[in-house]
C-alpha cells in the first residue's frame, strides 16, 4: 500500500463530512488535503482510543518527533511520507502541524475549560489551524482568506462540541465553559446523566448562537476573489451548518442523541455548493 492509498483509506473510512468536499478537488489538491486529514485522524485517535494518558502522551511525543523527521526528509509513517511528497507544492508550516498535536495534548491534561477564552485556544489548535492549512492547499490570493479559514475552523469545532456534548461528558470531557455552565445553572452531573432542563436548553441555544456567529463572521470575511478556490471549505460549512440547524430543529437533544447526516445528503449538499456560481 502506498502512502497516498493509506491516507485515502483513512479518509474514506472515517465517514467524516470533510471527506465529501475532497471528492470535487483536482488530483494534487485532493491528495494533499487527504494527507492532512489523515494526519489529523492519526493524532486525534491517539487521544480517543488510548485509555492510559501516559501512553497517549508518549505516542503524541512520537508524532512530534515524526513531524520533525518530516521536515528533515526522513519520515517513517505513511501519512508523513505522503505529506513529504507534497511539500514542494504546498506551504504547510511545521509549527502548524505541531500546534495540532498541542491541541490533542490539551485533551490529556484538561477535562474542562474555565471560560471561552481558554476554550478558544483549544479550538484554535485542533480546528482553526487545520483550516489555515486547508486554505493553503485550496489556494488563495488575498490574505484575508486566512481570517475566514480561522473563523470557519472555530465554527466547525463549536458545532462538534454542541453535537457531542453528551457523549463527551460521559467520557469525562466537558468542553462547555465552566463559567457559562454556572451562569445558566447547569451542573456537570446533569450533562453526564443526560438530564434535560429549561436551563440546559437555554445554555445550548446560547452555544448555537455563538457557533452561528462564527459561521457568519467567516463567510463575511472570505474575499470574492478566493471564493472559487475555497469552495471545499464552503461545502464543509454548508454540511456542518446543516447539522447545527438540524440540532436546533430537533430540540437540542444532544445529551442523549448524536445527530449526523446520511452520506447521500452530505454529497448532495456538497454538490449544490460546488455548482453554485
Amino acid at each position: 500500500m502506498t502512502p497516498d492509498q493509506y491516507c485515502q483509506e483513512r479518509a474514506a473510512g472515517s465517514g467524516s463530512s470533510f471527506y465529501y468536499s475532497f471528492l470535487f478537488l483536482p488530483p494534487l489538491r485532493r491528495r494533499a488535503i487527504t494527507a492532512l486529514y489523515a494526519f489529523c485522524r492519526e493524532v486525534d485517535d491517539v487521544v480517543d482510543e488510548c485509555r492510559d494518558p501516559a501512553i497517549a502522551a508518549t505516542k503524541l511525543a512520537w508524532w512530534r518527533d515524526e513531524v520533525e523527521r518530516l521536515y528533515h526528509g526522513t519520515p517513517q509513517h505513511p501519512v508523513t511520507r505522503a505529506l513529504q511528497a507534497l511539500r514542494a507544492d504546498f506551504d504547510l508550516p511545521q509549527e502548524q502541524l505541531e500546534e495540532i498535536i498541542a491541541g490533542m495534548e490539551m485533551d490529556l491534561v484538561a477535562a474542562c475549560y474555565a471560560d471561552f477564552s481558554a476554550l478558544s485556544l483549544y479550538c484554535y489548535r485542533v480546528a482553526s489551524v487545520v483550516g489555515l492549512l486547508a486554505a493553503e492547499i485550496f489556494g488563495y490570493r488575498d490574505r484575508q482568506t486566512l481570517r475566514y479559514a480561522n473563523d470557519l475552523g472555530m465554527a466547525f469545532q463549536l458545532t462538534n462540541i454542541i453535537r457531542d456534548v453528551g457523549e463527551d461528558a460521559r467520557r469525562g470531557r466537558i468542553y462547555l465553559p465552566q463559567d457559562e455552565l454556572a451562569r445558566f445553572g447547569v451542573a456537570e452531573a446533569d450533562l453526564t446523566a443526560g438530564r434535560y432542563s429549561d436551563n440546559f436548553y437555554r445554555l445550548m441555544a446560547f452555544q448555537i448562537e455563538r457557533a452561528e456567529h462564527y459561521y457568519d463572521k467567516a463567510l463575511a470575511a472570505l474575499p470574492a476573489v478566493d471564493r472559487k478556490a475555497q469552495r471545499p471549505g464552503l461545502m464543509m460549512a454548508a454540511i456542518y451548518r446543516t447539522v447545527l440547524d438540524e440540532i436546533k430543529r430537533d430540540g437540542m437533544h444532544t445529551l442523549t442523541q448524536r445527530l449526523s447526516l446520511p452520506p447521500l445528503r452530505k454529497l448532495w449538499i456538497a454538490a449544490r455548493v460546488w455548482l453554485r456560481p
